[in-house]
């Protein structure tokens, strides 16, 4: 008896059990050529493995998709409208809290969309996959890769830059078209957010405090996003919004958060006035933004006197406010304050 790989369909048993749950065994024979017998066999083991579910009776069995799901698909970028493959071919397949639903769908279209416009690929494969306790999105374009992206429109030397960028937000090679908000808000919404690009990876936890760090790359060109959401979170889609404008009413997106750790390598301080012009690039769209020293050990007095007085002084519009610090960067802060 041939048996079918189960890997290979769990890639799309569930929308096929929910569009044939009457004659699911027919439809498998049917797409994979494989004899009756063998079938069924796999979809014991899909049942088993709470891939599907089964009811009816045995002459008569009826189907449908478990508490395992996950629905992947390839697209042609070329004129793809990302809002049709969600509502298509993705969200009719899938059981998930409404608030974690919203979310799941905003990172879907937003992550599509990005792949359509600013990546110059030729197809994108998505995959959404839904666990008892998490739901979990990945999408993978052929494109040049985001960093390789951002480096060559904003003339940034190194990934490692180009993610300080990605990471505060409002970054976006086509602003006539684009705020920057999007794949800002999916990496806020996620407990979980890789990016993968030609060779490079960085990833943010949402329970860890030093917020964006180096990652293990995926083996491959084009750029990987992947998010992960507790289906039992009580984060909102409102409630991230919120958090990220001055009047919590989540309409502007006028406050940030730096995270100086993707300047400094590890055991390097931060000690040059470029740094701290790096740093300090864009900032001047916002109207606050939060300098968190998390996992940073030192920074010069040049790095200081540039930030927190020249910048400053130049930009009173603009508040920083540093976070994490340690009692010597600390005092080293206030004497670039009062100089």
């Amino acid at each position: 008896m041939t048996r079918l790989a189960i890997d290979h369909l769990t890639l799309w048993i569930s929308a096929a059990a929910r569009e044939h749950s009457l004659d699911l065994p027919a439809h498998v024979e049917e797409r994979t050529g494989a004899s009756h017998r063998s079938v069924l066999a796999a979809l014991r083991r899909l049942v088993d493995a709470q891939w599907l579910t089964r009811s009816g009776s045995s002459r008569r069995p009826v189907y449908g998709p478990g508490l395992l799901r996950q629905v992947v698909r390839s697209y042609t970028l070329y004129g793809l409208q990302e809002d049709l493959p969600w509502q298509r071919d993705f969200a009719p397949n899938f059981e998930l809290p409404k608030h974690v639903a919203r979310m799941v769908q905003h990172g879907f279209t937003e992550l599509v969309n990005n792949a359509a416009d600013h990546s110059g690929g030729s197809s994108v494969t998505v995959s959404l996959r839904q666990t008892p306790s998490h739901v979990q999105l990945l999408v993978s374009d052929d494109g040049c890769g985001v960093f390789n992206k951002i480096c060559e429109a904003f003339d940034i030397a190194d990934a490692q830059h180009a993610m300080l960028e990605l990471s505060k937000g409002r970054l976006t090679s086509q602003p006539e078209m684009h705020t920057g908000r999007g794949l800002f808000f999916s990496s806020q919404l996620a407990d979980v957010f890789d990016i993968h690009a030609n060779g490079t990876a960085f990833q943010r936890r949402a329970w860890e405090s030093t917020g964006w760090q180096r990652g293990r790359p995926m083996p491959r060109q084009g750029s990987s996003i992947y998010m992960s959401i507790a289906l039992d979170t009580t984060r909102t889609l409102d409630q991230v919004m919120e958090a990220w404008s001055i009047d919590g009413s989540g309409i502007e997106f006028d406050q940030t958060t730096i995270n100086l750790r993707l300047l400094a390598g590890p055991g390097q301080p931060l000690d040059s006035r470029a740094q701290a012009r790096r740093v300090a690039a864009r900032l001047p769209t916002f109207k606050r933004a939060e300098v968190s020293f998390a996992g940073v050990e030192d920074v010069g007095h040049g790095f200081a006197d540039e930030l927190f007085r020249v910048f400053a002084r130049a930009h009173p519009e603009v508040e920083l406010v540093p976070t994490h610090t340690t009692p010597r960067i600390a005092a080293l802060i206030k004497s670039a304050q009062n100089g």
